[in-house]
Formats: structure tokens, C-alpha cells, sequence
């Protein structure tokens, strides 16, 4: 596993790379990836419908040659601050730093806040003094869809991780409670439903507000959302962030670091070898015998690694010690459990494809969109099946807050799908 980018280069090049691509971790790239790479979709596709004359531009009243104002001067100073503070103090930190830690910590570098806030602040005055005009003048200009897409993408990303942390402190109430603050602020910890559905109720209201049509925009976003999930996935598997299934049993892990067939009861045996997770596994189960797994035993065809992974050298710190290994990000899972996380990236890359390949055949408006949820619950309903989350005891019923969404999600995709063929479908 490569919880950053320096795992990464030393185990493909075989050499120590430089200390600072230890600061630059595995998912957070990719989740930037992601955004990336669906922002880059959408645009596409919105463009696609604008030449189609599916989608019209927006007009707006503009002010051009105004000079910069303090309000300009003031946030452009304040974002190179922060920029600043944290990221350059990380680098001209001495010491060793945990980015994730360090970035929602107090700590930080105020000489790094300083230079970049001038920075910014600066260039931000010279920008807007080029274009200075003795009188500033009143234009109206067009906005097509497609240009939006930055600020879609910027709402997305904000929002997002707020729903992201939100529902996961409500699946996680126990622990939300003993410390809401902790909770709140800690890097770790998103649920992502709880990001999709506030941020599609911004970019909702954000179309509304800037008049275009809402189904072309969650069509052009269908394929996106799918492919993006594929890419954040990614990085949960690389850096091994706890997104994992249940214990496979049909599996251990030899001295030698390798995926193996169990023997009968080694399940026990591994967990007897390794007392402090063991501790750590029953103080979140409350007993050795109500720990999940599953005794699995997958095709031959595929590597044992396939049906049950260690995650070696996880973000999370947790499992057992990996020998001879110093620093950080020492440990890995004994017993292995079903990578689900890679099981996602290949159902979400094929579901992505397919969605591609009939967006040009649904012509109904909000069609695709509903296809994508109804594609996208059925697949989460069934990777939870093997993975570990807390359940919610409901008329004799042991659902986890995924299974409810995700069940959600497919019977609005199937009610969408059905209204927006009848004559007079839901306006959205």
C-alpha cells in the first residue's frame, strides 16, 4: 500500500525519492484526480448539448475595469495566509509531520503565511490595475453552461465534504458525542452519501439560480459521479484508509508477508497471535466470537489477494506490526479481509462505461441521471454485504445507513425513470 506519494516511488523506482513527496498523500491526490477528471466530463458533455441546442446560454450584467477593492485585496490575503500557515509550514516544519494532523492542527509556519498572503494579494492588485479603465463601463455578457463548471466544481467539493462529514458522525453518533470537536474537524472519517446528496442539492439550487436546465446538467454529471467514485475508491485502496470488508477466513497472512490459504481455525490462531488488535477488534465488536467474517475460498484464477488483502502500511495505523519496518505506517491486518474497495473500482469503472455508452440513446431529459442512481444503489447495496459498518436495529431489521440510502437511491431512480416518461413528467 502507499499511504503517499513516497511509498509509491520508492517501491516502483527502488530509490529513497525526496523527503517532501512524503507530504503528498495517496488520497487526497486521487479524490483531486477525481474532481478533475468529472469536472473535465461534464464539461464535455455539457458542450456536447449546447451544440445540440439542448442548452442556451444565461446573460449577466458585468462591470469591467473596476480597480481591485479592499474586499478583493482582503480574501486574497487571507486565502495566501492560509495557504501559507499550513502548507509551506509543513515544509519549513524541522520535525516530521502527520499532513492530515498537521493541517487541522493550530500548528503552522507564520513567515509561510506572510510571504504567500503578500503573494497573493499582490498579484491580485497587478491583475486588476491592467485592466483599470478611467471609467469603468457596464457590459452584458453570455454565460454558457459549460463555463460554469468551475464553480459547480468548487460548490461540489465544498459542500460535498461537509455531507461527507455530517453523515458520518450521525453512522458514528457514540463516537461523535465523546468528542463532537475532534470529530468534526479530524481528517479522517466521510461518508459518501452523505457528499453526494448535499452537494446535489447545491448544484440543484445553484443551476435554478443561474437558469439553465437542471436534467441536461445531472445527465452531463451521471457518468462523472460514476467515474469519480471509481478514482476516489482508488484512494482509499492505496492508502488503505479502513474502507475494507469483513474478515475473510478462508485466508491468512504467511511470515513471509503473502496472502495463503487458512488452515481450519486459524481464523482463532491469528487473532491469538496478535492480542493487542485483538483488543482493538473486541472492544469494537465486544467479543472475539461476534467479529464478522467470512469463510470464502475464491477461484484459483485470480490471485489470493483478490478474495483477501492485508493492507499493508495503512493510513489508519491499524492491525499488527510488519516486521523489520520503521516509521510510520507500520502495520497491516491479520487476519486479511475482502479488499471491497477494490471491488469498486472495477463495478464503478464498468458502470461508468456503460453509462457512457447510452447517453447519446436516452434522449428523455433526467433519464440518465435516474439510470446512474438506480446503478449506483444497486452496487452499494451489495458491496455492503461484506464490509463493516454500524447497523441500525429497524422492525426486527439490521440495515447500515448505506443500505437505507443506497435502497433509497434505487427506488427514486426507478420512480424518476418511470415519470420522466409519461407525458407530463416532474418538472426539476
Amino acid at each position: 500500500m502507499y499511504p503517499n506519494l513516497y511509498f509509491f516511488l520508492k517501491d516502483a523506482l527502488g530509490i529513497e525519492p525526496w523527503a517532501f513527496t512524503q507530504y503528498i498523500n495517496s488520497f487526497g491526490l486521487l479524490v483531486a484526480v477525481a474532481f478533475v477528471i468529472g469536472a473535465f466530463i461534464i464539461s464535455t458533455e455539457l458542450k456536447r448539448k449546447e451544440s445540440l441546442g439542448l442548452l442556451s446560454p444565461t446573460e449577466e450584467k458585468t462591470t469591467i475595469g473596476k480597480p481591485a477593492t479592499a474586499l478583493d485585496l482582503t480574501l486574497h490575503f487571507l486565502f495566501g495566509f492560509l495557504v501559507g500557515y499550513k502548507i509551506l509550514g509543513i515544509f519549513l516544519n524541522s520535525g516530521h509531520v502527520n499532513p492530515p494532523d498537521y493541517i487541522f492542527s493550530k500548528e503552522g509556519s507564520w513567515i509561510g503565511g506572510i510571504l504567500l498572503a503578500s503573494l497573493f494579494s499582490g498579484l491580485k492588485f497587478i491583475e486588476k490595475k491592467k485592466t483599470t479603465l478611467k471609467k469603468p463601463e457596464q457590459k452584458t455578457i453570455k454565460i454558457w453552461p459549460h463555463e460554469r463548471v468551475g464553480d459547480i466544481t468548487v460548490y461540489a467539493a465544498i459542500t460535498g465534504f461537509i455531507g461527507a462529514k455530517i453523515f458520518d458522525n450521525l453512522e458514528n453518533w457514540d463516537r461523535f458525542i465523546q468528542d463532537p470537536i475532534g470529530n468534526l474537524l479530524a481528517p479522517s472519517g466521510l461518508t459518501f452519501y452523505g457528499g453526494l446528496i448535499l452537494a446535489s442539492t447545491t448544484i440543484i439550487f445553484y443551476a435554478k439560480s443561474k437558469k439553465f436546465g437542471i436534467k441536461y446538467l445531472l445527465d452531463a454529471a451521471a457518468p462523472a459521479l460514476m467515474i469519480a467514485y471509481a478514482i476516489g475508491r482508488m484512494g482509499c485502496h492505496v492508502s488503505g484508509d479502513g474502507d475494507w470488508g469483513v474478515f475473510n477466513s478462508a485466508y491468512t497472512v504467511s511470515s513471509e508477508n503473502k496472502i495463503i490459504e487458512a488452515s481450519e481455525g486459524e481464523f482463532v490462531n491469528s487473532l491469538q497471535r496478535n492480542p493487542e488488535f485483538t483488543r482493538y477488534l473486541v472492544s469494537e465488536f465486544g467479543s472475539i466470537d461476534n467479529i464478522p467474517h467470512i469463510n470464502f475460498k475464491g477461484s484459483d484464477i485470480l490471485p489470493n489477494w483478490f478474495w483477501a488483502y492485508n493492507f499493508p502500511h495503512n493510513v489508519n495505523g491499524v492491525g499488527t506490526p510488519i516486521p523489520n519496518c520503521e516509521g510510520s505506517y507500520c502495520n497491516q491486518l491479520i487476519p486479511p479481509v475482502f479488499p471491497t474497495t477494490l471491488y469498486e473500482i472495477m463495478a464503478c469503472s464498468l458502470l461508468f462505461l456503460l453509462l457512457w455508452s447510452v447517453r447519446k440513446k436516452i434522449t428523455i431529459p433526467g433519464r440518465l441521471f435516474a439510470l446512474y442512481l438506480i446503478l449506483n444503489g444497486l452496487e452499494r447495496f451489495m458491496i455492503e454485504k461484506i464490509r463493516v459498518n454500524t447497523t441500525y436495529d429497524m422492525l426486527g431489521f439490521h440495515p447500515t445507513q448505506a443500505e437505507l440510502i443506497s435502497s433509497l437511491l434505487i427506488l427514486g431512480g426507478g420512480l424518476l425513470w418511470t415519470t420522466l416518461g409519461k407525458p407530463k413528467s416532474i418538472n426539476i
